[in-house]
This record gives structure tokens, sequence and C-alpha cells, in this order.
């Protein structure tokens, strides 16, 4: 959708529903779902992301991938949108997307707390086999024998296709998560908390590949 001279490349701060479920990329110049977008704010540090929409304060929007916000940075898109003498470097891309994969292991950390994540290769087994899971995560580092012996009990399943086996995350990286040691394979239970997680994690991986849908790699259906 191109966007109509109406539609203000600002917006006036945090707003919900009605007329705050869709913006204007300052980029491509198209209106897009807010889900899309990514929020930024003049903090005082210089350009700060707003991943939960809710920073004070007028908000550019850029649309949720890294080559675009390359694009935003290169060509000063800060500047001129927020008419202010300000410039983000190439800095402000991977903050971003430290600040996506930290939304998603405080996701995962607090779907843990709530006991809908499964650790340890013993209970992810037993867990494929009667379980209702939405995902299997493998730490990054895995060795490739546990992985594959759990591919191959999920294809078993019915519902495989429906599960996302994700390779995101290193091991140091889920034991903090999850404040357990050896975190190698974990399964996420159905529910709404991981619902949360695979909605965070789809979001960084499209912010990874700019491919809306696309799971970058990481995390793919078995």
């Amino acid at each position: 959708m191109l966007a109509e001279t109406h539609q203000d490349e600002l917006d006036a701060g945090p707003r919900k529903g009605g007329p705050g479920t869709e913006r204007l990329c300052a980029v491509t110049r198209t209106v897009k779902p807010v889900e899309d977008l990514i929020r930024f704010v003049v903090g005082p540090d210089g350009v700060v992301p707003d991943l939960k929409r809710k920073l004070p304060g007028r908000g550019l929007w850029i649309t949720a991938d890294r080559l675009t916000l390359k694009d935003a940075v290169t060509r000063n898109v800060f500047a001129r949108g927020f008419k202010r003498d300000i410039r983000a470097t190439a800095e402000l891309i991977d903050q971003t997307e430290l600040m996506l994969q930290r939304a998603v292991l405080d996701a995962l950390a607090i779907a843990g707390k709530a006991g809908s994540v499964l650790t340890g290769f013993a209970k992810v087994e037993a867990a494929i086999a009667r379980e209702p899971i939405v995902g299997l995560i493998h730490a990054s580092d895995a060795g490739h024998d546990g992985v594959a012996k759990l591919a191959g009990a999920l294809r078993h399943r019915p519902d495989c296709d429906r599960i996302l086996a994700i390779k995101t995350f290193t091991t140091a990286q889920l034991d903090l998560a999850l404040g357990r040691s050896n975190v190698v394979h974990a399964a996420l239970l159905a529910g709404p908390a991981n619902d949360t997680v695979l909605a965070r994690l789809a979001r960084l991986e499209r912010f990874r590949s700019g491919v809306p849908g696309d799971s970058g790699g990481n995390g793919v259906r078995n």
C-alpha cells in the first residue's frame, strides 16, 4: 500500500488500536502493519529502538529487517524524519538485533518459570512421545547425533510439520535464560507463554533474513 498524503511520517507517541495498527515506513514509504515495523525514538544518547512501542515522544517507523534499517542509517533518514541534527550509526543495526534476541530469551525465561519448557535429552524425548509441544530447541553448538535422534523421534508424530526446530541460541545463552546448566535440548509445551516465544523468534528471524515468514535457517519446520 502506498503512503497517502495525509499519512504523517512520525507518530505522536504510543497508541493502541484504531489508527495505531498501521504506520508509514520512513524508508520504503509504504504503509504496513506495526507488527512488520520497528519504532525508533530519540533518547539521551541518540536514536534507540522502541520494540514495545511504549517509549514517549515522537516515533519514526522502519520496516523490521536489517537491510531496510541499514538503508535508513546510510541515507540518514532519522535526521530528515525527526527534523533535527542527529545521525545514527551502523551500531544501531546490531543494537536492534541484540534487543530482538534479548526479547526472545526473556520470553523463554518467563516460559521456563511457568513450567512450559522441558530440558534435558531424556525429558525432551519423552515430551516428543506424549506431550503437546510447539517447538524443539537445540543449542547451536549441540552435537549432531542428539539433534538427529530427536528429529527422528519427532517424525513419528502426525503434527511434526507444525513443530518448529530452533537452533538460534548457544548453550550458554540457554543456560542463562532458563537458569540451568548445560541446556542443549529443550521442548516448548503448547500454551500462551511459548506462543510469545515463537512470535518473538519469528520477528528476530525476519529481521535477520528480510523475508516475511522466513526462518533465516535457524528456526525450521521439521
